[in-house]
């Protein structure tokens, strides 16, 4: 065999590699020739641009419900002159959750028909009854937060509350200062309505009988609370 036959498949090996090296290089330098398309840049933190417009809301008002208007009813013990008949009206502001301030008015008729069955020459008073007014400003505070239950299904929110306060009080022509001392319970039915039952004792000194003492008058209404 000759020289030039020994070189021919040498040559053509050759060939074919290079051949197969220029195939694998176009590629790579296509790509760098041809210009980069820059992407959007996008904000830092935030993978999802939305693209909803905003609405402006608007907060719905809830009422406070913080002052409070009840009317009551009961009985009123005078020390000496017996119970009666008492009616009255309530108003209060509720500061916290469990504070509350409360002014009260109550008017009652107070008789002395046990004296005048005594005495042959008439009664204590001038008439056979007289007329007592009080007000009185009192702080309260629930002790005694829970519920009441109506029936196996039906809870009520319920307070049970102490309170405290002065005023004064108007009977047989003398206007004392008052302590009111006491304890309460209420029954909240809806956010706007309540039940709640009273047990006072008004504290004031009376000199009726030619004695100025200090006399204990425990009285005890229920009545109706609405709030706002």
């Amino acid at each position: 065999m000759s020289d030039k036959s020994k070189t021919f498949p040498l040559r053509a090996a050759l060939s074919v590699l290079a051949a197969q090296a220029a195939m694998a290089l176009t590629p790579a330098a296509n790509a760098q020739a041809q210009p980069q398309t820059p992407r959007p840049a996008e904000p830092a933190g935030q993978v999802i641009v939305p693209q909803v417009e905003r609405r402006d809301m608007k907060l719905p008002r809830f009422a406070s419900r913080d002052i409070s208007v009840g009317l009551f009813s009961g009985i009123y013990a005078t020390q000496n002159f017996g119970t009666s008949s008492v009616s009255g009206v309530r108003l209060g502001y509720h500061i916290t959750e469990d504070v509350f301030v409360e002014a009260t008015y109550g008017a009652t008729k107070v008789s002395d028909e046990d004296f005048r069955q005594i005495f042959p020459n008439g009664g204590i008073f001038t008439t056979p009854t007289q007329r007592l007014n009080y007000y009185n400003v009192v702080a309260g505070y629930n002790i005694l937060p829970g519920e009441v239950f109506f029936g196996r299904s039906r809870a009520k929110i319920s307070q049970g509350y102490v309170l405290a306060g002065v005023g004064s009080t108007d009977f047989a022509g003398q206007k004392r200062q008052t302590i009111t001392a006491g304890f309460g319970l209420r029954v909240v039915f809806t956010d706007w309505f309540a039940m709640q039952a009273d047990v006072r004792d008004h504290i004031y000194s009376l000199d009726l009988l030619g004695k100025r003492s200090s006399t204990n008058n425990l009285e005890v209404t229920a009545g109706l609370t609405v709030y706002f």
